[in-house]
Protein backbone atom coordinates (compact mmCIF):
# COMPACT_ATOMS: atom_id res chain seq x y z
CA UNK A 1 0.00 0.00 0.00
CA UNK A 2 1.29 3.44 -0.88
CA UNK A 3 1.70 6.33 1.49
CA UNK A 4 -1.23 8.75 1.49
CA UNK A 5 -0.81 12.12 -0.19
CA UNK A 6 -1.34 15.39 1.62
CA UNK A 7 -4.09 17.36 -0.13
CA UNK A 8 -5.09 20.82 1.10
CA UNK A 9 -8.82 21.52 1.14
CA UNK A 10 -9.72 24.39 -1.21
CA UNK A 11 -12.51 25.50 1.18
CA UNK A 12 -10.97 25.51 4.68
CA UNK A 13 -7.22 24.98 3.98
CA UNK A 14 -7.12 21.85 6.17
CA UNK A 15 -4.53 19.29 5.11
CA UNK A 16 -6.10 15.89 4.38
CA UNK A 17 -4.43 12.54 3.79
CA UNK A 18 -5.76 10.81 0.68
CA UNK A 19 -4.59 7.57 -0.93
CA UNK A 20 -3.41 8.23 -4.50
CA UNK A 21 -5.89 5.63 -5.77
CA UNK A 22 -8.76 7.49 -4.08
CA UNK A 23 -8.11 10.88 -5.71
CA UNK A 24 -10.60 10.23 -8.51
CA UNK A 25 -13.30 9.02 -6.07
CA UNK A 26 -14.44 12.54 -5.09
CA UNK A 27 -12.87 12.61 -1.62
CA UNK A 28 -14.26 15.03 0.96
CA UNK A 29 -12.38 17.14 3.50
CA UNK A 30 -12.23 15.52 6.92
CA UNK A 31 -12.80 18.89 8.56
CA UNK A 32 -15.40 20.88 6.55
CA UNK A 33 -16.69 17.94 4.45
CA UNK A 34 -16.41 20.00 1.23
CA UNK A 35 -15.23 18.24 -1.92
CA UNK A 36 -11.46 18.29 -2.28
CA UNK A 37 -11.82 18.44 -6.08
CA UNK A 38 -14.57 20.20 -7.99
CA UNK A 39 -13.11 20.20 -11.49
CA UNK A 40 -12.91 24.00 -11.38
CA UNK A 41 -10.03 26.31 -10.47
CA UNK A 42 -9.67 27.19 -6.80
CA UNK A 43 -9.56 30.93 -6.08
CA UNK A 44 -6.68 31.43 -3.67
CA UNK A 45 -5.81 34.34 -1.44
CA UNK A 46 -2.23 34.83 -0.23
CA UNK A 47 -2.67 32.53 2.79
CA UNK A 48 -4.36 29.83 0.71
CA UNK A 49 -1.57 29.98 -1.87
CA UNK A 50 1.08 29.59 0.82
CA UNK A 51 -0.80 26.67 2.38
CA UNK A 52 -1.24 24.88 -0.97
CA UNK A 53 2.42 25.46 -1.77
CA UNK A 54 3.76 24.30 1.59
CA UNK A 55 1.43 21.44 2.52
CA UNK A 56 -0.05 19.84 -0.62
CA UNK A 57 1.81 17.04 -2.31
CA UNK A 58 -0.07 17.54 -5.57
CA UNK A 59 1.44 19.62 -8.36
CA UNK A 60 -0.02 23.13 -8.19
CA UNK A 61 -0.90 25.00 -11.40
CA UNK A 62 -1.61 28.68 -10.76
CA UNK A 63 -3.07 31.27 -13.10
CA UNK A 64 -1.79 34.68 -11.97
CA UNK A 65 -4.42 37.14 -13.20
CA UNK A 66 -6.23 40.41 -12.47
CA UNK A 67 -9.86 41.41 -13.06
CA UNK A 68 -8.95 44.39 -15.27
CA UNK A 69 -6.87 42.20 -17.63
CA UNK A 70 -8.69 41.46 -20.90
CA UNK A 71 -6.54 38.46 -21.89
CA UNK A 72 -7.02 37.06 -18.36
CA UNK A 73 -10.81 37.26 -18.67
CA UNK A 74 -10.61 35.81 -22.18
CA UNK A 75 -8.57 32.80 -20.96
CA UNK A 76 -10.81 32.11 -17.91
CA UNK A 77 -13.25 29.72 -19.68
CA UNK A 78 -10.36 27.75 -21.20
CA UNK A 79 -8.69 27.53 -17.78
CA UNK A 80 -11.96 26.17 -16.34
CA UNK A 81 -12.06 23.51 -19.07
CA UNK A 82 -8.41 22.61 -18.41
CA UNK A 83 -9.11 22.26 -14.68
CA UNK A 84 -11.80 19.67 -15.40
CA UNK A 85 -9.21 17.64 -17.33
CA UNK A 86 -6.24 18.08 -14.97
CA UNK A 87 -7.88 17.51 -11.59
CA UNK A 88 -7.47 15.51 -9.38
CA UNK A 89 -3.85 14.83 -10.37
CA UNK A 90 -3.05 18.56 -10.33
CA UNK A 91 -4.47 21.27 -8.06
CA UNK A 92 -5.62 24.01 -10.46
CA UNK A 93 -5.85 27.47 -8.89
CA UNK A 94 -6.16 31.17 -9.64
CA UNK A 95 -4.47 34.00 -7.76
CA UNK A 96 -5.59 37.61 -8.23
CA UNK A 97 -2.34 39.59 -8.33
CA UNK A 98 -4.17 42.80 -7.34
CA UNK A 99 -5.24 41.17 -4.07
CA UNK A 100 -1.96 39.29 -3.46
CA UNK A 101 0.60 41.84 -4.65
CA UNK A 102 3.28 40.53 -2.31
CA UNK A 103 3.21 37.08 -3.89
CA UNK A 104 3.25 38.52 -7.40
CA UNK A 105 6.28 40.64 -6.47
CA UNK A 106 8.07 37.77 -4.68
CA UNK A 107 7.61 35.46 -7.67
CA UNK A 108 8.52 38.22 -10.12
CA UNK A 109 5.24 37.99 -12.04
CA UNK A 110 5.74 40.68 -14.69
CA UNK A 111 2.86 40.02 -17.08
CA UNK A 112 -0.55 38.48 -16.78
CA UNK A 113 -1.98 36.04 -17.38
CA UNK A 114 0.96 33.90 -16.30
CA UNK A 115 0.70 30.19 -15.55
CA UNK A 116 3.18 28.74 -13.07
CA UNK A 117 3.56 25.08 -12.16
CA UNK A 118 4.85 24.18 -8.70
CA UNK A 119 5.97 20.75 -7.52
CA UNK A 120 7.03 20.15 -3.93
CA UNK A 121 6.72 23.88 -3.21
CA UNK A 122 9.14 24.84 -5.99
CA UNK A 123 8.30 26.51 -9.27
CA UNK A 124 9.28 24.18 -12.12
CA UNK A 125 7.78 25.97 -15.14
CA UNK A 126 6.19 29.27 -16.18
CA UNK A 127 4.29 30.41 -19.25
CA UNK A 128 3.07 33.95 -19.90
CA UNK A 129 0.14 34.78 -22.16
CA UNK A 130 -3.36 33.49 -22.75
CA UNK A 131 -3.79 29.91 -23.98
CA UNK A 132 -6.65 27.66 -24.98
CA UNK A 133 -7.75 24.70 -22.87
CA UNK A 134 -5.96 22.06 -24.97
CA UNK A 135 -2.74 24.09 -24.87
CA UNK A 136 -2.97 24.53 -21.09
CA UNK A 137 -3.46 20.78 -20.58
CA UNK A 138 -0.70 19.87 -23.07
CA UNK A 139 1.76 22.39 -21.54
CA UNK A 140 1.03 21.21 -18.00
CA UNK A 141 1.38 17.52 -18.86
CA UNK A 142 4.64 18.10 -20.76
CA UNK A 143 6.08 20.10 -17.84
CA UNK A 144 5.05 17.37 -15.37
CA UNK A 145 6.72 14.72 -17.57
CA UNK A 146 9.85 16.85 -17.84
CA UNK A 147 9.97 17.37 -14.07
CA UNK A 148 9.53 13.62 -13.42
CA UNK A 149 12.29 12.79 -15.91
CA UNK A 150 14.74 15.13 -14.20
CA UNK A 151 13.84 13.99 -10.67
Amino acid sequence: MTEPLHVVCPHCNTTNRVQAGDLAKSPDCGSCHGQLFTGTPVNLDAAGFERQLARSQLPLLVDFWAPWCGPCRQMAPAYEQAAAQLEPRVRVAKLNTDEAQGIGARLNIRSIPTLALFIGGQEVARQAGAMGAADIVRWTQSQLARARASA
